[in-house]
């Protein structure tokens, strides 16, 4: 639930940025669920206020990689991601005392076989590919910093537990509070945007729960950003004469430049569409049209190339000291890695096409 397209990540929370001040002015008490829509649509409209939120996002994620990324960075985010999971539970305790609570968990828990067609089954895969970094240089960015001794199976599953947990909270956190103000459920990423200011401007000592938690999501934000600008400066590095410095600033400035496009396809640029001619592009701004290109065409593929290699070209004995397993826990990894794993990856990502 807290998550958002690559494309979407860096407006998303220079955003965040935004939203730390209207916080702690207080001005969420005062909101209702028409004026917090107006909120954020006014900010999405206002190309020179994302502009300057922006370029201080991405400098701050410039600067972060440009000096190396462990050391001070990797401690912090040891403490202010797990206060992250804290703030959401508090918020799940707010939103248990709200009118739309059970309806929300109702909506959200309960199964509906019916929509476990193949159309759902896709969905569903292609969230979890989405939503799990596959298919990118982040998981190699995190990845390059652990222990020769962590088992990476084990640390895999935690990932994957851990992310169904957060984005259970992140529901349970949302959702009662969509239904509580007749929101729309179905608006996307947009949401944590409109419905938990709605939520700080009603709780007890909601000002400071605010403040904190879009900190904390900036930080969230600041780490993935880095994560995804280092492996671009690490390549420049390899394969160009320039320093880390300078391989940081020639990437950052050329993911702010991409930015500052999308930033307009919001408003000055909102009637925009490049690939307009053809009808599958008809209506897409230069924001979707990137958010089409990495979600449904880059990310699958990445992932395609990344999960054959390994399987089929990677020398097994490295693989397996790598993975730690058991001998039969590495011959179903193996058969999963080379048959069933690209098959499933294909199937999703011929139906995004």
């Amino acid at each position: 639930m807290l998550t958002f397209s690559r494309s979407e990540s860096f407006h998303a929370f220079s955003l965040a940025l935004a939203f730390i001040a209207d916080a702690a002015s207080g001005s969420f008490e005062t909101l209702t669920s028409d004026t917090a829509g107006s909120l954020f649509g006014g900010l999405l409209g206002d190309p020179t206020t994302l502009l300057a939120w922006h370029s201080a996002f991405m400098l701050m994620v410039i600067l972060v990689v440009a000096g190396g990324v462990a050391g001070g960075l990797e401690r912090a985010a040891k403490i202010l991601m797990p206060l992250l999971a804290v703030m959401l539970i508090v918020l799940v305790g707010y939103a248990a005392t709200t009118d739309g609570f059970a309806d929300a968990a109702a909506w959200l828990l309960t199964p509906d076989f019916s929509k476990l067609d193949k159309d759902g089954v896709l969905a569903a895969m292609g969230h979890a590919f989405f939503t799990l970094s596959l298919g990118m240089g982040i998981m190699m960015a995190y990845g390059s910093y652990l222990s020769d001794d962590v088992n990476i199976g084990r640390t895999a599953l935690v990932v994957v537990v851990l992310d169904t947990v957060i984005a259970l909270l992140a529901g349970l956190a949302i959702f009662p509070v969509v239904f509580s103000n007749g929101l729309d459920a179905a608006a996307g990423p947009g949401l944590i945007f409109q419905t938990l200011p709605l939520a700080f401007g009603h709780m007890p000592g909601g000002e400071v729960f605010g403040v904190v938690f879009f900190v904390l999501l900036v930080f969230a934000a600041w780490t993935s950003g880095i994560s995804l600008l280092e492996p671009i400066v690490e390549w420049l590095e390899e394969k160009t004469p320039m320093s880390r410095v300078g391989s940081a600033w020639v990437a950052g400035i050329a993911t702010w430049l991409l930015g500052i496009a999308t930033i307009l396809s919001f408003n000055l640029w909102s009637d925009v569409a490049p690939l307009g001619m053809f009808a599958k592009f008809e209506g897409m701004t230069i924001f979707d049209l990137l958010d089409y290109a990495t979600s449904k065409l880059m990310l699958p593929l990445t992932g395609l190339a990344t999960i054959v290699f390994v399987g089929w070209f990677m020398g097994r004995d490295e693989v397996r000291s790598q993975l730690n397993m058991s001998d039969s826990a590495f011959s179903l990894w193996s058969f999963v890695a080379r048959y069933i794993a690209p098959i499933g990856v294909v199937v999703v990502f011929a139906s995004s096409l």
